[in-house]
């Protein structure tokens, strides 16, 4: 276990909220990738709508956003083979989310979307963004060792002290 990872575990024992355990894993996010933007999107299939649980700009994206469920190529990437999603460039990124814009203007054209698997379902994406060609295969292999179990972890106690 690295430094960043003994620190993730220390500040997770400690936390008595999603909101905290978000954090937590959003301040390993930056140890791991040092995204522009972070933000992590639960999956509410029932309902049909992602909701942002997390975000670390909270002004362009808020926390309680929410978008339509649509089952598209990304939709059956992520959710479906439970595979990350990687673009790294706007033009990838616009054929993706309608929001391009509005990422773009953040200074971000990169994107990689990690799903979080629990009982065999995608329970939500945690979301990094950066600029141009960032995310090298090496970025994205750290982003899987290092982000998965600490994102299944925070999503489990965001679903257990809401």
């Amino acid at each position: 276990m690295n430094k960043h990872q003994t620190e993730f575990h220390r500040a997770i024992a400690l936390v008595k909220d999603g909101d905290a355990a978000f954090a937590a894993l959003h301040d390993l996010a930056k140890a791991v990738a040092d995204p522009k933007l972070f933000t992590v999107t639960t999956i509410e299939t029932a309902a049909g709508v992602a909701r942002r649980a997390f975000s670390s700009d909270p002004v362009s994206y808020p926390r309680s956003g929410t978008k339509p469920i649509h089952e598209d190529d990304w939709f059956r990437q992520v959710h479906g083979e439970q595979k990350a999603f990687v673009a790294n460039t706007i033009e990838e990124i616009s054929q993706r989310f309608p929001d391009y814009e509005l990422i773009n203007s953040l200074g971000c054209q990169s994107v990689v979307n990690l799903p979080v698997v629990a009982q065999g379902e995608v329970i939500a994406t945690v979301n990094f963004l950066h600029e141009t060609g960032y995310f090298t295969p090496e970025r994205v292999e750290a982003i899987h060792v290092e982000m998965g179990l600490p994102a299944l972890t925070a999503m489990l106690i965001s679903r257990i002290s809401s």
